[in-house]
């Protein structure tokens, strides 16, 4: 984002008093004659020089050849005056491909400008040979060879991460402390930036930035983890601090926030008449706010008492109006501060469902939301359109037991035929002061509130990336989440009993709190997400944050999905955004490779981890995904008695040939099962003979070593076994992530992981039904309904040189049917 030009930095004489800006004088060396001079300060730059570069090499040499890429090389760093500045030109080469890469002034010493280069390790005699054509040899005009550069180089030293920070000094992380880095990549070596990052174990943020030499992609490090990033690749040109936050554009003045603004609509292509829409069930919305204007009409805000009005209340602190900026923008700080276009993709929808003075009775939220629905689905009845719910309750928790609320809301979601829905659901804040000493306890044991108990809509958690902290207020303050982890208000299903759904589903961006050491966390600016205001005239932008801010991304996305695929059922597009979310580096370092009660309490923490829109909707040359919409009778009768029928059973086109070239090459094997029940939520104890889904469906995959007759019968054993009450074992395990704590609620997701010679024999997927009420409850007549469920498939081979989505793109040329 552009920044006003900040003040030149003045040098403080030691009186007080102040100095004039600094510039550099005319230096003369008197005493020694300028053949001494020139060879003494060639004999003080070659042994810099011969230093630095065997420094070099023995870094070379340690390199780690099952992580490194690309070309063998390492930094240096000249020292040059000021007043020459100029000079810095001189050190790129480009027939010894040297590179110059970053330039600013030097530490603690604003006469010296700091300037680095990337050196090709077969270039290390570069800079030793132009010393010593300085010092020996001189050009017909009698002056030395080289002059013009090497007169005016103060020292040389080898590179580190500090030479190529370009940022105030001040702005450096501490020792041992992580910090996201603007990484400006060198043209063309952004992939390899990418891999060694995944071989380090360093997170990226999954988009870059690309300019016409330079990518800049943002990277979370400490800085010996930035330093192997660099040792390892020749990727990087220059490093920066992350450091945009919503402090900047709320310490604006009124007339400044108009100006971004203003800016920012007259960029906004406003979405299509017929585009899908994100309706939120909220405190009503400011359609008068410029940036929501474009997208909400006024014939889509609705109350579901008509007494209300539509518009947001102060009640409520705007809160419907702040979920609209997240909901329509995403990233609205993006939007501000990025030029270019920005195409509005879906709309927005607004039903009043909080009064405007006072509360609703929260036994009465299921039909309010059920009203609420009806009024928008009434004014547009064909459009597509994901509903956001961030009101939560605390009245009535059991532990995951279900509400009236939550029953209302899977019922709204099953909708009793065709007319299914797609809802996005807040997991609910943590409520009073904030210790950073309790988390993240307190957030595995206070309970996701209702209605996110309910097992068919997305529930969404909140995580939090941010960490930076650059307001002079909050000088010495800590973040209380590291950067990766759960955001600090965001609740999870840690204490629910084992037998209800995993929640949340997934997380999005909720924000941060810091904290001084001695009081409760704050939820500061510089550590929140960027919206609208709900008063415009006033101020046009807010902070905002927790699980409201992540379930308004959560629907952002969800909407994105059914903009690229509208023809997509519910089920599909949740199954998509569950099976594109990945557990950042900080999740991974908690469930992986931990015991499975471990596993099943941090899934139970950060469901899936957060998903990425980019993944949900496209396939890469090694990350190829199928989709598939099926539907099954899950039960048939048999006399009196009602059984379960047998299993839908999927081929999947696998590029044999391809897997089996690549041998030992490790591949990963993803799948997500997503379908809705029909609730049947009343109160009987919940024994295994009263159930409130009305069926449940598994997935297992066949073995490279089984017959498809064999794994009929491990499918029908695993079916049996549960139906008894026993773990599946037989359809887990097998080198599964999660294996059998995957099968709770609606959805399931798991990875295998192996070789791709294995992959290539593990070529079936068998979807089967487990008990449900529709079985035990013959007399309500439900036994013979169909069950529908979306299946997404996605083989990745990252880092291997073979194209897998276009050879399994060639095998179907039609859905992949059951058989």
């Amino acid at each position: 984002m552009a920044r006003p030009p900040r003040n030149r930095p003045h040098f403080h004489l030691e009186g007080g008093g102040e100095a004039e800006p600094y510039t550099s004088p005319r230096i003369v060396i008197t005493g020694l004659p300028p053949a001494r001079v020139r060879a003494q300060h060639a004999e003080k730059l070659g042994r810099a020089i011969g230093s630095a570069v065997q420094q070099a090499r023995q870094r070379l040499g340690t390199r780690d050849q099952a992580v490194a890429e690309g070309e063998k090389g390492f930094y240096l760093e000249f020292e040059i005056p000021a007043a020459e500045r100029d000079a810095v030109e001189g050190l790129e080469n480009k027939p010894a491909e040297i590179e110059l890469v970053a330039v600013r002034p030097a530490a603690d010493n604003q006469e010296m400008v700091s300037a680095t280069v990337f050196v090709p390790e077969r270039s290390a005699e570069f800079f030793a040979k132009k010393v010593e054509t300085y010092r020996d040899k001189n050009s017909k005009s009698g002056k030395p060879r080289n002059e013009a550069l090497v007169a005016r180089i103060e020292d040389v030293r080898l590179g580190a991460v500090r030479s190529l920070f370009t940022d105030d000094m001040a702005l450096f992380p501490a020792a041992g402390r992580q910090a996201w880095w603007e990484v400006w990549v060198r043209d063309g070596r952004l992939e390899t930036l990418r891999h060694v990052a995944q071989r380090l174990n360093v997170a990226l943020k999954e988009h870059a930035i690309s300019f016409p030499e330079r990518d800049v992609i943002l990277a979370l490090a400490n800085e010996e983890a930035m330093a192997s990033l660099i040792d390892n690749s020749d990727a990087v040109a220059e490093l920066r601090i992350a450091k945009d936050t919503p402090t900047l554009f709320l310490e604006m003045r009124p007339i400044e926030q108009a100006d971004w603004a203003g800016d920012l609509t007259d960029r906004v292509e406003a979405p299509d008449a017929v585009a899908p829409a994100v309706c939120l069930l909220d405190s009503g919305a400011t359609r008068a706010h410029p940036l929501i204007e474009p997208g909400l009409d006024a014939a889509d805000q609705h109350a579901y008492d008509n007494g209300w009005g539509v518009g947001d209340s102060a009640h409520w602190s705007g809160h419907g109006t702040s979920m609209s900026g997240v909901a329509l923008y995403g990233d609205l700080e993006a939007a501000l501060s990025q030029g270019g276009q920005v195409e509005l993709r879906h709309r927005l929808e607004t039903v009043k469902i909080l009064p405007p003075a006072g509360q609703n009775d929260p036994e009465l939220y299921g039909a309010i939301t059920e009203v609420g629905i009806g009024k928008a689905e009434a004014q547009a009845p064909r459009r597509r359109r994901v509903f956001c719910l961030a009101v939560t309750s605390e009245v009535g928790l059991g532990r995951g037991r279900p509400s009236s609320w939550s029953a209302a809301i899977d019922q709204l979601c099953y909708g009793g035929g065709d007319r299914r829905r797609l809802m996005v659901l807040a997991a609910g804040n943590l409520r009073g002061d904030i210790a950073a000493e309790d988390y993240p306890d307190r957030n595995d044991l206070e309970e996701i509130e209702s209605p996110a108990q309910a097992w068919n809509p997305l529930v969404v958690g909140a995580y939090t990336d941010k960490i930076g902290i650059f307001h002079p207020d909050f000088d010495g303050w800590q973040p209380v989440a590291p950067a990766g982890e759960l955001s600090p208000a965001s609740r999870t299903s840690g204490i629910w009993d084992r037998q209800w759904p995993i929640r949340p589903d997934v997380v999005f961006e909720g924000g941060n709190f810091a904290h001084d050491g001695a009081n409760p966390a704050s939820a500061i600016d510089d550590l929140q997400l960027l919206t609208t205001h709900y008063r415009p005239q006033m101020r046009l932008f807010e902070t905002f944050g927790d699980t409201s801010a992540a379930a308004a991304l959560g629907s952002h996305l969800c909407a994105g999905v059914l903009v690229a695929r509208p023809e997509l059922w519910p089920e599909t597009v949740r199954a998509l955004a569950v099976h594109s979310a990945e557990w950042t580096p900080a999740m991974r370092a908690q469930i992986e490779g931990a015991a499975q009660a471990q596993k099943a309490a941090m899934l139970r923490r950060y469901g899936w981890g957060v998903p990425d829109i980019g993944r949900a909707v496209m396939s890469a040359t090694d990350d190829a995904t199928l989709m598939v919409e099926d539907a099954l009778l899950p039960f048939r009768k048999d006399g009196s008695t009602i059984k379960t029928r047998s299993m839908n059973l999927h081929r999947l086109p696998w590029p044999r040939d391809e897997l089996l070239a690549l041998g030992e090459q490790d591949v990963e094997l993803r799948l997500t099962l997503s379908y809705f029940v029909e609730p049947n939520p009343g109160e009987r104890g919940w024994t295994r003979r009263h159930r409130y889904s009305s069926h449940s469906l598994r997935f297992a995959v066949k073995r490279s070593l089984e017959s498809l007759q064999q794994f009929r019968q491990r499918i029908n054993k695993a079916a049996e076994a549960e139906e008894e009450g026993q773990a599946g074992a037989a359809v887990g395990g097998d080198n599964w992530v999660l294996g059998t704590i995957r099968d709770k609620g609606s959805i399931h997701s798991d990875i295998w992981r192996g070789s791709a010679a294995e992959l290539a024999e593990r070529d079936a997927i068998g979807v089967f039904p487990i008990s449900g009420w529709w079985k035990e409850k013959p007399a309500l007549q439900r036994w013979d309904r169909s069950a529908r469920y979306a299946l997404i498939v996605s083989v990745r081979a990252p880092g291997a040189n073979v194209d897998i989505y276009t050879a399994i793109a060639t095998k179907i040329e039609v859905p992949i049917p059951a058989a």
